[in-house]
């Protein structure tokens, strides 16, 4: 694989941590026909990398992008599927900001072949190296638990009504991985006074979550979906990095990480 596109960090455990917003840059072919705002990757999963760089200690293979989800978003099918239908969404190369704006110049958004050019060069190769990582380590182990992690603005009207919860875990309404599983990582976010959370609100999962979660053949997928708001302080600057509100959040993600790894299915 190549460096160019992803980084995948090897790990010794039965636990994969993905992080497909987590990428900033733009190649100079897609950065030309975008907004000037664009530039600033403002829809970017801000920081997960720092925040979930514990995962390593724990033993977890951790995949993580080089290109922003402005040039493909990794977790929409191939297909260009509507994740969520009857809400707004954004698609496999979005056309708009999560605020409801263009992202492109007039007349500058990608054609059919260009989308097909951006899947071969940046979809392909995360989504093969997320594969294969899933497969040796569930031929390692016996299993596999795929963790999904995003975050977000806490408030966007153009993609939801109200305020989010600040924690949202997601398993396509159980489909994604074993009962058991998502009843311990709920039971930590329940036992956590700090944070509000949900299990299969409005963020069920993306297709990552969805299309690897396959229970039956031993591989258990879930996506956490975290409001800004838990580890930015200002959530109109939220390339700003606040230190004691990502290590007020870290030790709840290391339990959560730790609970998927120690999780056997019984």
């Amino acid at each position: 694989m190549s460096a160019d596109v992803l980084t995948l960090h090897r790990g010794s455990t039965t636990l994969l941590l993905s992080l497909p917003h987590a990428g900033q840059h733009i190649d100079a072919s897609v950065r030309g026909r975008l907004v000037e705002r664009a530039a600033g990757v403002e829809d970017t999963d801000w920081h997960l990398d720092r925040l979930y760089a514990f995962a390593h200690d724990l033993g977890a293979s951790v995949i993580v992008p080089r290109h922003s989800r402005y040039v493909i978003d990794l977790n929409r099918s191939p297909e260009d599927a509507p994740m969520y239908p009857g809400a707004n969404n954004t698609e496999l190369c979005p056309t708009c900001f999560f605020t409801g704006e263009p992202l492109y110049r007039e007349g500058c958004a990608p054609d059919a072949a260009e989308i097909a050019r951006r899947r071969d060069l940046y979809w392909q190769p995360y989504h093969a190296a997320l594969r294969g990582e899933l497969e040796r380590i569930r031929a390692t182990h016996g299993h596999a638990v795929l963790f999904d992690g995003h975050s977000i603005k806490s408030q966007l009207p153009w993609l939801f009504e109200g305020r989010l919860p600040d924690l949202n875990l997601g398993t396509a309404g159980g489909a994604s991985c074993a009962p058991s599983l998502r009843d311990a990582l709920a039971a930590v976010l329940a036992a956590s006074g700090r944070y509000s959370h949900v299990v299969d609100g409005r963020f069920k999962g993306g297709y990552i979550t969805r299309h690897y979660g396959r229970p039956a053949e031993h591989i258990h997928a879930v996506q956490l979906e975290m409001c800004w708001s838990c580890y930015i302080a200002n959530e109109s600057a939220p390339q700003h990095w606040d230190q004691a509100q990502g290590e007020g959040v870290r030790p709840l993600l290391r339990r959560l990480l730790e609970t998927a790894t120690a999780w056997r299915f019984a």
